[in-house]
């Protein structure tokens, strides 16, 4: 994560309808599986928009590459009965791995799941976020540091020695006019990050929050044809 980045989400996430809303996605789907107090790991963090909802499951295990961002995380999660900043992995085993918007940032992502593979529990999880469609790869993910966009065959082949629990896209009813937005500004090659990864007008911000949380109900449902984001949870095979 570069340093732009971490401090655009410090400043921003805690407000955001996108970061608040992907947490209150994550979180039904997660209530929907896991019945009892479970070990997660959150792998690439972030800034820690999903760390305290992720307490409410269980202990909370957290790894942050960018050491900026692990200083900010350790004052702010000093907490011990129920989180645990992590240097180094190692051989530790979780019921739940979450990657929320991480795989794009790996690139070597084949590698980081068959390694996280290994850091699972015997029927551990892993749940992850990632955004869709690299024809709306655009100089935004190239400023967060994103190597590629994914689509639901490429998560797949990926996950292919996991069983499929969920699949699906989601921000499906805003899918045509942020696709939209990202082309045009793809075309004429505009750097667009500041303006959509800083929190909009209250009231808009307000609509596309409740908008969010409308899918995050059909998606404990059903699955999403298309989305500019998947999300997928999988169930360790052996």
């Amino acid at each position: 994560m570069k340093n732009e980045v971490y401090k655009r989400h410090i400043d921003n996430f805690s407000k955001h309808c996108w970061f608040q809303a992907r947490k209150e996605i994550i979180k039904e789907i997660i209530k929907k599986k896991f019945n009892k107090k479970i070990d997660i790991l959150d792998f690439g963090s972030g800034s820690g928009v999903n760390i305290k909802m992720l307490s409410q499951f269980g202990f909370v295990n957290i790894y942050e590459p960018h050491s900026d961002t692990t200083k900010y995380l350790k004052y702010k999660y000093k907490n011990k009965n129920k989180f645990k900043i992590l240097n180094k992995i190692k051989n530790q085993k979780f019921d739940l791995i979450i990657l929320a918007d991480v795989l794009e940032h790996l690139k070597k992502d084949k590698e980081a799941i068959k390694q996280l593979n290994n850091n699972l529990k015997e029927n551990g999880h892993i749940l992850i976020t990632v955004p869709a469609y690299q024809f709306l790869y655009s100089l935004k993910d190239i400023t967060l540091g994103h190597f590629r966009r994914y689509n639901k065959v490429q998560i797949l082949e990926l996950f292919k020695k996991f069983d499929v629990i969920k699949l699906t896209y989601f921000n499906f009813f805003l899918f045509i006019p942020i696709s939209l937005i990202i082309l045009f500004f793809k075309i004429f090659k505009v750097n667009f990050i500041n303006k959509v990864e800083s929190a909009p007008n209250q009231y808009i911000n307000k609509i596309f929050f409740y908008i969010f949380l409308v899918e995050g109900k059909i998606i404990k449902i059903l699955n999403l044809p298309f989305g500019v984001s998947l999300l997928g949870l999988f169930k360790k095979k052996w």
